[in-house]
């Protein structure tokens, strides 16, 4: 095992270098990289947006365009997303009514590319919150509560994307059964904690005159368990439900039962969808 940048995992992982790792959505997408997303894994969760000072009144970054560009002079923006920069600005409506299809420039210490000096994509080093207005006329930057960008007396104007963490694998690592096999192991146990935190474990004892109608109440990962217990007109169901359920579930629960004891599992492994996405995998045209 190794921890890498997630900005060089998605290649690492691509060029098959390593068969799985976990990197952001938005670093999936900014490299290019051909691999399998697996399983969301749902922390990590951050907003790509672009951020201009307090100080601007533009509403848009296609506004913010037109206004620098009225004043003729070149646009630009800092930020570690290169290539999620040059394609959203190209998508903008005021730079297609100016330039076209036309590549926007962006600019490294080592490296230039495109053909477009109006439209400047400067790389951030970090610390790109500092850079407008002097160094950018706005940023494209990644924010969880917006209190950074605030703090530094800017503001969101737009989102681009939102990401998360996610588990990914090699395309042909998937090929191979032996390796497959251990990446689905790896995948079982990280889905298991996700939808682990989703579910609560419920047990009830309910008279055996009530058992159907409680039955029919709950919805169960599968069959929900029912046994006797001493007292023979009497039985416990145990199950698991959407944590969500629990409030919509409880008057009836109420009604019908005797009580009810709640665990917090940490993992609930769903063997046969692991299965299912396993045959996915093995069954894709190459």
């Amino acid at each position: 095992m190794k921890i890498l940048r997630p900005q060089e995992i998605p290649v690492f992982v691509a060029e098959g270098l390593q068969d799985v790792g976990i990197t952001g959505q938005d670093w999936i997408k900014e490299t290019g990289a051909d691999v399998e997303v697996l399983q969301n894994l749902e922390y990590g969760k951050i907003r790509l947006v672009i951020a201009i000072p307090k100080s601007f009144s533009t509403n848009s970054i296609s506004e913010l365009m037109e206004d620098v560009w009225s004043k003729e002079k070149n646009f630009r923006i800092s930020t570690e997303y290169l290539n999620i920069a040059a394609e959203y600005i190209k998508s903008r409506p005021a730079y297609q009514k100016r330039f076209g299809k036309s590549e926007p420039l962006i600019v490294t210490p080592w490296w230039r590319k495109g053909e477009n000096p109006r439209a400047k994509i400067f790389l951030s080093f970090g610390a790109t919150e500092a850079k407008p207005p002097e160094n950018s006329d706005c940023i494209m930057d990644v924010t969880e509560t917006g209190s950074t960008l605030d703090a530094n007396n800017l503001k969101i104007i737009e989102d681009v994307m939102r990401s998360s963490a996610v588990l990914i694998a090699n395309k042909e690592a998937l090929e191979d059964q032996q390796r497959k096999e251990k990446i689905f192991d790896i995948l079982t146990l990280l889905k298991g904690v996700v939808d682990g935190s989703k579910r609560i474990h419920i047990f009830v004892n309910v008279k055996k005159a009530n058992l159907q109608k409680l039955l029919a109440e709950l919805p169960a990962l599968r069959n929900p368990t029912v046994a006797p217990l001493a007292d023979e007109a009497w039985c416990s169901v145990n199950t698991i439900v959407e944590r969500d359920c629990l409030i919509r579930l409880l008057p009836k629960i109420r009604k019908l039962a005797q009580g009810i004891v709640v665990y917090e599992p940490r993992q609930v492994l769903a063997l046969d969808e692991i299965i299912r996405r396993e045959s996915k995998c093995q069954n894709k045209p190459g």
